[in-house]
């Protein structure tokens, strides 16, 4: 820290400046543990929703490599080309502890199926909406992920505030506010001293 003149007004100032210093730090503290605590929602949500999505997309895949089998990967192959589908992702701004996070609304998957239903068979249809229906979740999972790197980044930032709060200006301040105690108690005794010597020179005329 700067150089500080070791008098009352300095002291009062850092005096100040130090339970601002403690008081910021606590309100940091205090975001920082709940920043953590949603951090950690979030990414048990996340992988949750990881999870069931897996497992559809398994089911899924399962359903058409069974629709290959009874028609042909190639006969497969070229039905899925026709495939139309239309959706629309809607993106709102949320406020989570100071953080802009998305917030992604989609509507359903309208299919058109514009493969022959001679030569395919029905259950390709099963596989199209098995994989159509996992849309919804695939858009909340990259929703939770977004969240997450957010979080994450604001998490580190708050951390670093913290830490500099913690150990590097609440020492310092701490530590002047000690050396100006010391130099105040030191010049105390000195005028002190200096008092008695004058009595001392007076009660002796």
């Amino acid at each position: 820290m700067a150089k500080i003149n070791p008098n009352r007004m300095e002291l009062l100032k850092l005096k100040r400046r130090l339970k601002m210093a403690q008081r910021g730090h606590k309100l940091l503290k205090d975001k920082l543990d709940e920043l953590l605590r949603r951090f950690l929602i979030y990414i048990k949500d996340a992988g949750a929703k990881r999870d069931s999505l897996e497992k559809g997309l398994s089911n899924a895949f399962g359903t058409l490599a069974i629709a290959g089998g009874e028609a042909g990967t190639a006969v497969i192959t070229e039905a899925l080309t026709g495939i139309g589908a239309k959706t629309e992702v809607e993106v709102e701004i949320q406020n989570l502890l100071s953080i802009k996070v998305p917030k992604f609304k989609v509507d359903e998957v309208a299919f058109q199926l514009n493969y022959s239903l001679a030569t395919t068979p029905a259950i390709l249809d099963n596989a199209v909406l098995e994989f159509g229906s996992l849309i919804k979740e695939l858009v909340e999972l990259a929703e939770l992920e977004k969240t997450i790197q957010l979080l994450a980044v604001e998490i580190d930032k708050t951390r670093r505030r913290v830490n500099a709060l913690e150990y590097i200006l609440i020492p310092q301040l701490e530590e002047s506010i000690k050396r100006i105690n010391i130099s105040l108690a030191e010049l105390e005794r000195a005028n002190l001293t200096r008092v008695m010597k004058i009595k001392e020179m007076l009660a002796t005329k």
